[in-house]
């Protein structure tokens, strides 16, 4: 939705003769006047032309000597010779009265438009000084805050009038115990805000409306591990996860000893049987390496750690994504290793890369993601049984998944690693993105390119036995000073 602005300059003419304001709308290139009655505490406006001028709707008491404004979603209550009014339910309280005149109510002109101003419209200024109002009517586009409190972290949904740019969004936590979204160009409705219902790590949420951004800040109850940030179009949000660290109850240490024993590892051979995945200049098809490799990977385990291995498939057959992870789950395992080669449009680029479960941040990456998603459309159920998996559906698998992240962060580093000791091919680092293949698995996991079968020297190397063997050496050294590395960490525990 487009944000849309319009200016009116409010000129106050104070003298006993016209008692009124002048009004003059440059937008609409016209003129009005709103009645003003001038008192001794100072200027005073009517309710009534004030409600014809912002366009908004009124409900009258006039028994009670009651009104009510509605601004957008807001309700406004206002009362004769009160000192107070009620917005959304909250009181503001006026230094003098509202004064009740011939049917309708005239408030204290600086007050209420003070009061105004944080609540409701923030786009209006007024100088008692020069008797002047400039009213600038924005619509928010920061509408609304709800936090959604889940086993592994906090979940903050911020309602938005519009698609903000990545780089206008910026987060982060300061050691003083509170997290900030900066939004450029959002402007919050600050009143509903301040009606959100904290919970989970979140203590207390404030804001901070400024002439070009707005800061929301967020008090944490407790510490946390991480976060990330995903932008949904219907509905129109910004969503915030917070991961929350691992509990350092007795029960819950024991829990993670238990799982940390990685006495199965399963590995996953990319693609299979009517799933060639990718094919080379030369027909070297994806599959087949990808089977070559995991097996070779998989006896070295086997042979030299006497741990168990798990494969998702073992020779050339099809097996669906969420079938794999499901295999992984069911056999207990302790670590997901899925194996795969890539592809490119640009020939030359060739190298490594792993990734971790995550919504993609580059274009390379979502490009990466979506060919090896591409394999939904031969599985029987087709695209229904994954429909559901984008936006903040896939960052709340991710977040089911959260207690992993720093595990399988650090598995993919050591893979990273320890292939550039193996192989000449270039390193192209870790990466992040949406793998179905990835989503389910209660385990570190992480998903391996070994090489770019669409550039064709890097396709020459892979056709040697020798060159995927050294690919399956790095692979298993890194897993295997993973494995060594959490073992001691539950001895010493």
């Amino acid at each position: 939705m487009i944000l849309r602005r319009f200016t009116l300059f409010v000129v106050l003419f104070v003298s006993i003769a016209t008692a009124s304001i002048q009004v003059l709308n440059n937008t609409e290139l016209s003129e009005d006047e709103i009645q003003t009655l001038p008192r001794m505490t100072g200027i005073y406006v009517s309710v009534n032309d004030l409600a014809r001028i912002l366009s908004t709707h009124i409900y009258k008491n006039e028994e009670r000597k009651k009104v009510v404004l509605y601004i957008g979603d807001h309700r406004i209550k206002i009362s004769a010779e009160s000192g107070y009014v009620i917005i959304d339910g909250e009181a503001f309280q006026m230094p003098v009265h509202a004064v009740g005149s011939a049917g309708d109510i005239y408030l204290p002109a600086e007050a209420f438009f003070t009061i105004l101003r944080t609540t409701t419209l923030p786009g209006i200024t007024y100088d008692s000084h020069k008797q002047t109002l400039e009213i600038n009517i924005t619509k928010f586009n920061i509408n609304r805050l709800t936090i959604d409190e889940k086993a592994n972290g906090t979940i903050l949904r911020l309602r938005t009038g519009k698609y903000f740019n990545d780089g206008d969004i910026s987060i982060f936590k300061h050691q003083n115990g509170w997290f900030y979204i900066t939004i450029n160009g959002g402007l919050v409705d600050a009143a509903e805000l301040n009606r959100t219902e904290t919970r989970g790590v979140i203590q207390q949420v404030t804001s901070d409306q400024m002439k070009e951004s707005v800061q929301l800040a967020f008090k944490l109850r407790s510490d946390i591990e991480g976060y990330e940030f995903y932008q949904s179009h219907d509905p129109s949000e910004i969503v915030v996860t917070l991961r929350s660290p691992l509990s350092k109850s007795a029960a819950r240490i024991k829990n993670v000893r238990n799982r940390w024993r990685m006495d199965t590892i399963v590995l996953d051979a990319g693609h299979g049987g009517k799933d060639g995945g990718t094919v080379g200049k030369y027909g070297t098809k994806e599959k087949d390496i990808t089977l070559d490799i995991t097996k070779r990977v998989g006896r070295l385990i086997e042979k030299k750690t006497h741990t168990k291995v798990v494969y998702t498939r073992d020779e050339d057959v099809f097996i669906p994504l969420w079938k794999r992870t499901k295999i992984a789950n069911e056999n207990n395992g302790k670590l997901f290793v899925s194996i795969h080669v890539n592809a490119n449009p640009n020939r030359n680029i060739k190298g490594y890369e792993t990734y971790l479960l995550r919504p993609g941040k580059t274009e390379d990456a979502i490009e990466v993601s979506s060919r090896e998603n591409s394999v939904i459309n031969l599985e029987n159920t087709g695209k229904k049984k994954y429909e559901s998996l984008k936006g903040e559906n896939l960052i709340m698998a991710t977040m089911a998944q959260a207690m992993f992240m720093k595990e399988s962060e650090d598995l993919a580093s050591a893979i990273q690693s320890e292939l550039s000791k193996k192989i000449t091919s270039k390193n192209r680092g870790v990466k992040q993105a949406g793998f179905y293949v990835l989503i389910g698995a209660s385990m570190p996991n992480v998903l391996v390119e070994v090489g770019f079968l669409s550039n064709p020297s890097e396709e020459k190397k892979l056709k040697k036995s020798s060159y995927r063997q050294r690919i399956a050496e790095g692979i298993y050294t890194a897993i295997l000073k993973f494995k060594k590395s959490r073992e001691k960490v539950l001895a010493e525990g």
